[in-house]
């Protein structure tokens, strides 16, 4: 059974969320945790805490805030009528019924958007998109993660290499990586290699961002976006390594 820990193994991007992005989660973890009956906040709360002593929690210094995140959710569920109160005694004592409404928002696409970001470790993205990045992919936004990824590309050559602002695109590319004089090209290296090196940023950048830039590209598999900002990843990592002291 799912349990936040498992859904938001990091708990910044729990807490990154806005309420109503977080609801559909908690609305899907209290289903899970009491079945299709009457749900309880607390379902939801427990799933910060280790269950099997295999597992760590969340730091004891962000439980409040967690605490409040789900409590957020779970207004936002009871606002806009997803869930509501149980009859009689339940319902004084926080008990609600899921809603005609609230049965098509908790629909396996919306639970899965988060579970397949969760098993995609931001720690395997450079530190510069590491969080914006792997939020947009766990907001579902994959075509901004995308555009925002392969962006800090060309910010990061364009920084590194000295260059203006007027500098865009692939012919900044081709500028920083030109295997004569380029001033991020490693001139050790074999002509052939640095020749490659230039045509990779480029068609990086002309292909998977310059498209995002000019009109409304829509991707659709998540697997392939994480592939997309692992490559940016990987670009970054080679400009880090060109910086001139």
């Amino acid at each position: 059974m799912a349990t936040l820990l498992t859904v938001f193994p990091d708990v910044e991007i729990l807490l990154a969320l806005e309420p109503e992005e977080l609801a559909p989660v908690v609305l899907r973890l209290a289903r899970e945790r009491f079945g299709q009956g009457a749900v309880h906040v607390t379902g939801v709360t427990e799933g910060m805490n280790p269950r099997h002593g295999h597992e760590q929690g969340y730091p004891q210094n962000r439980r409040p805030a967690v605490e409040q995140a789900v409590e957020e959710a779970w207004n936002w569920l009871k606002v806009n009528g997803v869930i509501v109160p149980e009859s009689g005694t339940n319902g004084a004592n926080g008990w609600h019924r899921v809603s005609r409404r609230g049965q098509k928002l908790a629909t396996e696409a919306d639970f899965n958007t988060y579970r397949q970001a969760a098993a995609f470790p931001k720690s395997l993205l450079h530190p510069s998109i590491a969080d914006p990045v792997w939020l947009d992919l766990a907001r579902g936004d994959l075509s901004t993660a995308v555009f925002k990824a392969f962006k800090a590309v060309e910010e990061a050559v364009r920084t590194a290499g000295r260059f203006g602002p007027t500098d865009i695109g692939v012919p900044l590319m081709r500028k920083a990586f030109d295997k004569n004089n380029g001033p991020l090209t490693d001139m050790s290296q074999p002509e052939a290699e640095r020749e490659a090196l230039a045509h990779l940023f480029a068609g990086a950048i002309g292909s998977y961002k310059n498209p995002h830039s000019h009109r409304t590209v829509s991707i659709t598999d998540p697997v392939e976006v994480r592939e997309m900002v692992m490559l940016a990843s990987h670009l970054l990592r080679i400009v880090d390594s060109r910086r001139r002291p």
